[in-house]
């Protein structure tokens, strides 16, 4: 299947919208995994199976596996997501932007190394950074676009004079990811659930692309007015939680935990398609 047949598979057999995000700090594991980062993958497994009929994907961060020389650990991880959550799409969150042999290599890295359905990839510096991903078939990339930390006003919130009808940066990347940067049909795009009205107006832009949407739970970000901004029947939203359900609980039940939060996220998400 493709990536988006993935996506909108998981979506109906689970009834979710949500993404567990996969970001293991081993200074907040339970007390009996607290601070050895030899244990990233007992932690982020645990969680995966506590979850894995709740969600419509996983995301693992790349940069909390490699500050801790991880990776190895990661590579188990996809491998046991691939085995015992097979009809679960993985995006690695990666956010790689260049260009050339060095793209190239950025996306065997996410998917041959890794295995990834799909990765997140910075735009800025155009489609010849995005084409190599694009080469293999029916893995999905998802661009940022408007995302939501301060700092992204600084560029994505700023009109395109050479451009006509002067859209602002994110509107642009979001047409440029609907249209004629599309090639294999696997592309969607990154916008933060701190901006609903942004949502919805990428969504007027690329009414038919997957968005993914981080920022609900520690971030703040509310997940009945993300819904309703971003959701259609026929493109998913993938709306990331990743801290919230991941340290739901400091002790031996963590796991356990983690489910109870990413049920009640899951439910949350689901009733406000209502």
């Amino acid at each position: 299947m493709t990536f988006i047949t993935m996506l909108l598979d998981a979506q109906q057999r689970n009834d979710s919208m949500l993404c567990v995000g996969l970001d293991p700090e081993p200074a907040r594991f339970p007390a009996h995994l607290k601070g050895d980062a030899a244990r990233i993958y007992d932690f982020c497994a645990a969680i995966v199976d506590a979850t894995a009929d709740l969600v419509i994907a996983f995301k693992p961060q790349i940069a909390y596996f490699a500050a801790h020389r991880a990776e190895a650990q990661l590579e188990k991880l996809m491998d046991h997501m691939r085995r015992t959550a097979p009809h679960v799409p993985v995006i690695l969150d990666a956010k790689r932007g260049d260009i050339g042999s060095t793209a190239e290599q950025y996306a065997k890295e996410a998917f041959e190394r890794y295995g990834a359905d799909a990765v997140t990839l910075s735009p800025f510096m155009g489609f010849d950074s995005i084409q190599p991903y694009l080469k293999y078939e029916g893995k999905g990339a998802f661009l940022l676009c408007r995302t939501s930390n301060p700092g992204g006003d600084d560029l994505q919130n700023q009109r395109l004079a050479s451009v006509e009808g002067q859209p602002l940066l994110y509107e642009h990347v979001a047409r440029l990811a609907q249209g004629p940067w599309n090639t294999n049909g696997q592309l969607g795009l990154v916008v933060g659930a701190t901006y609903p009205a942004e949502i919805e107006g990428v969504r007027k832009v690329a009414p038919h692309v997957p968005l993914l949407i981080p920022g609900i739970g520690a971030q703040g970000g509310d997940a009945v007015a993300t819904v309703k901004a971003g959701w259609r029947a026929d493109a998913p939203i993938v709306v990331s939680s990743s801290r919230a359900i991941l340290y739901a609980s400091d002790a031996e039940g963590f796991a356990e935990a983690a489910r109870r939060e990413a049920r009640r996220t899951r439910d949350l998400l689901e009733a406000a398609k209502a």
